[in-house]
């Protein structure tokens, strides 16, 4: 893995710094106001400014967001006129027809504005589509029917900008069609709809562009909240639909910036209060404690995948009604179905995962392939995309799935950094029948026949784009500390940051030359666990045969410094439970261990899934490493405190970043 440190400007980090001390809403404000090293704020003035965060207005924002920060609805393109024509409809009481997509973006967006019209007195229907059946984005014979029935006015959400037939079709047919996405729209422009709500459209100048479809839809239903809720019933409605917003824009792995901050950070805090009973059901079935707020990490990988269950393994339509429901034995039987359909995504994700190994491990093209294409017979249209995701973190290559279904074949792929992954599939264009994506990930069909040709076309395209360098890992260092920076200040001030996600993510750490004081345990076979402290100043006498409880019995008697660590890889098993937290630690909240920087600081560090690698270069007690890390906090009463999450370290005898000339693929073990 190749560290990639950022450069940074020491007279305007001194300068954020310090203008960072005179926030009024610090939570350790006063305490540092004093303080004759303020290490803490100069290292959060270098992660703001990482951000694009260079001005105190800025760091007030961006740290402390709140509703107030939300821009006006009606400065989106289009929102106006859509707001107008759903309250005319609620006048008239016209049916609405709400249409959505399948996956935790279109069906929260689905839930937020099917609730808005429904509290402001309007009735509304909702589809969803099945992802085999009827597959993305508005269809013509759904709009017939609608239009049969005597609907009169349909509403699109996550979807449509493209939709330019169904939009004939609904004018043609007298339904008034509102398009609201977010989608980048294609260079023939918009639909020809009543109106179109979309801030990527050409003309608008809404401030942030970056919002999921459900944060369009929540624009919408605010619009429309203000304009006919009083003033009083309108802070409450908002506040309530954060939850799902929330949940939404951290499934889409959109930007954690600008209103998205707010939408998740309000929203995160919210769901401990959550009083819906479908809600109350899936927190319970996915173990979330609501005794605190969530992680955007619990939402992206135990919340997200049991609502997109439904979508990929059957219909999404149970989603919706789980976040209607008013009776709970109902939310339960819903919340379990979903637990139960995601169990059934995760063998099925496995099942392809094992033949994508047997066929590379076999295949010596593949092996050597720059970009990886590989396709089965029967493998299931809806978990393709999550087994892309899968090879690309395991091979760090460009990769596509493909399910051949007789004569047809549906690939989805994702990508790595330096890989335009649309850029590779529109250079084959002729050999889909559709197709579409961005820069990391795709989606399209096409003849089965055309599969060995489209491998033969990517992997050619793929060499002239990338060098073997481009297969290493990144990982992104933000800062180096020495461990005697890591406090229970500069925790407090990480905290800060969160909820993290794209555009924020948890800031990794480098600390250089840190000593060993004991062997390093191999724990269940694949993890390792160390001992580790500063290198330089250590007086410690270090012998192979000290054992970790002998270090922790002597540094006691001094003062109780050890933080235990408890950490986990980013790329652990989406339903991989969270370090539990006792109602006894959460009755006393984070209560961090002093620090006496005169005295030794000790950390055990646990990596996850390095086993492997210790073994093949074994690490001994008093030697030097080098180490990447994050920060965080074990609550267990007896032996919690600061802890780092291990990401990859250096040493001698284990070089990190060290790959081979060839890119030939290692098989890795399960």
């Amino acid at each position: 893995m190749r560290w990639e440190l950022a450069a940074e400007n020491p007279v305007r980090v001194q300068s954020l710094a310090a203008a960072l001390r005179d926030l009024p809403h610090l939570p350790i404000h006063n305490r540092l106001r004093d303080a004759k090293q303020s290490s803490s704020l100069q290292t959060l003035a270098r992660l703001l400014i990482r951000r694009g965060i260079t001005d105190p207005d800025s760091a007030a924002r961006f740290l402390f967001p709140s509703l107030d920060h939300l821009h006006a609805p009606e400065e989106m393109l289009g929102l106006r006129a859509a707001v107008e024509r759903i309250d005319a409809a609620i006048e008239r009481k016209e049916p609405i027809l709400v249409y959505g997509d399948y996956d935790v973006d279109g069906t929260m967006a689905v839930i937020i504005l099917k609730t808005a019209i429904e509290l402001c007195g309007g009735a509304a229907d909702f589809h969803v589509p099945h992802r085999i059946r009827e597959g993305y984005d508005l269809r013509d014979d759904v709009i017939e029917r609608a239009a049969a029935a005597g609907i009169r006015l349909i509403i699109s959400v996550d979807m449509g900008i493209r939709a330019f037939a169904p939009a004939e079709t609904a004018r043609r047919l007298g339904v008034d069609l509102i398009v609201t996405d977010h989608h980048l729209p294609g260079s023939d422009g918009v639909p020809g709809a009543l109106t179109v709500v979309n801030p990527n459209q050409a003309g608008c100048k809404y401030p942030y562009k970056q919002l999921c479809g459900a944060g369009v839809a929540f624009k919408v239903a605010q619009g429309l909240i203000q304009r006919r809720l009083e003033e009083k019933d309108q802070l409450r409605m908002l506040r309530s639909f954060m939850k799902v917003v929330a949940i939404a824009t951290i499934a889409d792995s959109v930007p954690l910036t600008g209103e998205n901050r707010v939408f998740a950070r309000l929203g995160l805090d919210a769901l401990r209060r959550a009083v819906n009973p479908g809600l109350k059901a899936l927190l319970e079935v996915a173990q979330i404690s609501t005794k605190r707020p969530p992680t955007s990490t619990e939402v992206a990988f135990r919340i997200a995948p049991r609502i997109n269950a439904a979508g990929r393994m059957d219909v999404a339509r149970d989603v919706i009604e789980l976040f209607s429901v008013k009776d709970s034995l109902r939310a339960q039987e819903l919340a379990a179905k979903l637990d139960r359909l995601n169990s059934d995504r995760q063998e099925e994700e496995r099942r392809i995962l094992t033949a994508v190994e047997e066929r590379i491990s076999g295949d010596r093209a593949l092996c050597e392939a720059y970009c990886i294409v590989v396709d089965g017979e029967g493998w299931h249209r809806g978990v393709i995309g999550i087994a892309a995701t899968r090879v690309v973190e395991r091979y760090h290559r460009p990769a596509i799935v493909i399910a051949r279904e007789g004569e047809e074949a549906f690939g989805s792929g994702r990508s790595i950094r330096p890989f335009h992954l649309l850029e590779a599939v529109e250079a084959s264009r002729n050999l889909f029948t559709r197709y579409g994506g961005h820069s990391h990930a795709c989606g399209f069909a096409m003849p089965s026949a055309n599969v060995p040709q489209l491998r033969a076309e990517l992997d050619a395209f793929a060499r002239t784009r990338l060098t073997s360098a481009d297969f290493d890992p990144v990982l992104d260092v933000e800062a180096e500390l020495d461990l005697g920076e890591i406090t229970p200040t500069l925790f407090q001030v990480l905290q800060l940051l969160e909820p993290h996600g794209a555009g924020n993510h948890e800031p990794a750490f480098a600390a250089r030359g840190v000593r060993l004081i004991a062997p390093p345990k191999i724990l269940k076979d694949k993890h390792i666990k160390l001992k580790l402290k500063a290198g330089e100043d250590s007086k410690h006498e270090f012998s192979p045969d000290l054992a970790e409880e002998d270090v922790a019995e002597k540094d006691q008697g001094k003062e109780e410094l050890t933080a235990v660590a408890i950490l986990t890889t980013p790329n652990c098993h989406p339903d991989g439970a969270a370090i539990r937290r006792t109602e006894k630690a959460e009755a006393k909240g984070f209560q961090l261990r002093t620090e006496n920087r005169e005295l030794r600081t000790v950390f055990n560090a646990l990596g996850w899934h390095m086993a492997e690698r210790l073994q093949q270069s074994p690490l001994l007690a008093g030697d030097a490493i080098d180490i990447a890390f994050t920060i965080g906090h074990n609550d267990h009463p007896d032996f919690g405190g600061l802890e780092l999450t291990l990401r990859d370290f250096r040493s001698e005898a284990v070089p990190a970043g060290s790959t081979e000339k060839i890119p030939t693929l290692a098989i890795p073990n399960r």
